[in-house]
């Protein structure tokens, strides 16, 4: 923190076992697999979602290498726009940082919804399947995500930064509620046979071939293999951050990955009839999965570990996204940054981004009221804006080690010689999963089948330009401005004293 001009405000409570448990339950691979299969099982079907899940986790590890690499050399809350006005040309460093904060703040914020969005609609499916009741309306839907918002935003408040014990303790459950879903499903669920992984493919979508459909469908695997980087921004609430965090991020990657491949088979083999699945009134074809296989009782008993855990990474979520906005507005990259960069001084906490968090989350939900559509393309935000700040990261450490590479700062935690491969590998991968991401789902498209992140990104991108030449050219103070010790241009400090 003194390296970088700052005096630490965050108390320090995380290791690495509690820094794995938050990345694994922000990740939520399994659970996220189980809730966000559709657009797989549309486009490219049992077999497409395999696959895309294989190569996707692959390439994704990639990008999780290099982030874990950066995150060694600066472990701050500030995370991609910190990283970026170090490494960036020098030139552009101050916008390039501005325009990363304001995507990864973007990305974040639209994050968090995600969570309460899921908690609400399953609770509704639920009741219905249990109760009969088909009365719902959106504005009980969004009554629904609001209690989940009030729910996340207090315990954020009171708990500080999550008690590592009860991180590891949520950990515990996720684990054993993967074991148990996975045994259950394989020992009393209908099955197809194994060879429908590798060729069960269908095209439901209306692409013209089979290798459209699949990149399309992809977005489901993708979904499952971020968030792995949310322990960054509790960098500066984390003993021994430069070493910690990259190895949380890989080992926490690495377990994700392992259960994430592991469910997915278990819960492909079990569907055996994906229209059906697929056009389940609940809106989740795990849970006409679950009712074709399981006592009311037991689905009941799923769908709560499921709910728990979604539940549990929205905490998480929420923690990560109120630290990273606080940390922008900490260096003047936001509207009213004075007041969101405020710490509370007896909890320790950054009550007002926590508070501003969830106040986004509410602000999104009133969206739905007026279209369902336009609520999920806040929540594609969070995806393409992501993927836009990994690539903007990775492309600023490449040109560093193209044009500067003794500039490159010792860390504790490095990619040595491979480290030149691993980042073009993963800027590929990454801008190819980015281009794919504005797709629609199904064509020809109509109105409630378009994907408006097409839309929503390059306005999200203009706000942030009339933010930067109103008001952040003058104001905002990049991280590298108050770097101490620089030799040149473009140079880092270690991070070994972190």
């Amino acid at each position: 923190m003194a390296r970088v001009g700052r005096q630490p405000s965050l108390k320090r409570r995380h290791r690495f076992v509690s820094s794995v448990a938050t990345s694994v339950i922000v990740q939520g691979s399994w659970e996220v697999l189980l809730v966000a299969s559709t657009d797989g099982l549309v486009n490219g079907g049992i077999a497409g979602l395999f696959w895309t899940y294989v190569w996707t986790s692959v390439g994704m590890a990639l990008m999780v290498l290099s982030l874990a690499e950066m995150a060694s050399m600066a472990p701050t809350s500030s995370g991609p726009y910190h990283w970026v006005s170090e490494l960036a040309p020098s030139k552009h460093r101050r916008f390039l940082s501005q325009v990363t904060g304001w995507t990864s703040t973007v990305a974040w914020q639209a994050g968090a919804a995600t969570g309460p969005f899921v908690v609400g609609t399953m609770f509704r499916s639920l009741v219905e399947i249990n109760y009969g009741w088909n009365g719902w309306t959106t504005w009980q839907d969004t009554l629904l995500v609001w209690c989940t918002v009030l729910v996340i935003a207090g315990a954020n408040c009171y708990n500080g930064s999550l008690p590592p014990l009860l991180q590891v303790l949520i950990m515990t459950l996720y684990v054993s509620g993967f074991l148990a879903t996975t045994v259950l499903l394989l020992a009393f669920a209908p099955r197809l046979p194994a060879s429908a992984l590798l060729t069960a493919f269908t095209n439901d979508g209306g692409w013209p071939d089979m290798k459209t459909s699949l990149l399309v469908g992809q977005i489901s695997a993708v979904y499952a293999c971020v968030g792995s980087d949310a322990i960054v921004h509790m960098g500066e609430e984390t003993k021994n951050a430069a070493r910690t965090i990259p190895r949380s991020m890989v080992c926490s990657y690495l377990l994700s990955g392992v259960m994430g491949l592991s469910f997915l088979i278990s819960y492909l083999l079990c569907i055996t009839d994906v229209p059906g699945a697929l056009h389940d009134p609940s809106g989740y074809p795990f849970l006409f999965v679950l009712n074709s296989a399981f006592s009311p009782e037991t689905v009941n008993a799923i769908a709560a570990i499921v709910l728990t855990l979604v539940l549990a990474g929205t905490l998480s979520h929420n923690a990560a996204s109120s630290r990273q906005i606080w940390a922008f507005a900490r260096d003047g990259g936001l509207p009213f940054s004075r007041w969101i960069s405020k710490v509370h001084s007896g909890l320790q906490v950054p009550i007002n981004a926590i508070c501003l968090t969830a106040a986004t989350t509410v602000l999104f939900s009133l969206i739905n009221l007026g279209s369902k559509i336009a609520f999920k393309a806040i929540l594609s935000l969070n995806l393409v804006c992501l993927l836009w700040t990994y690539m903007v990261c990775v492309g600023c450490i490449l040109y560093q080690r193209v044009y500067h590479p003794d500039s490159l700062p010792r860390s504790r935690w490095t990619l040595g010689k491979w480290g030149f491969a691993i980042n073009i590998g993963s800027l590929a991968h990454t801008f190819f999963v980015f281009f794919w991401s504005f797709w629609p789902n199904v064509t020809p498209a109509g109105w409630e089948d378009l994907n408006c992140a097409a839309l929503m990104f390059p306005t999200a991108l203009a706000v942030t330009y009339i933010d930067w030449w109103s008001r952040a050219k003058g104001e905002y103070q990049a991280p590298a401005e108050r770097l101490e010790g620089r030799r040149g241009a473009g140079t880092l400090v270690s991070a070994s004293s972190v």
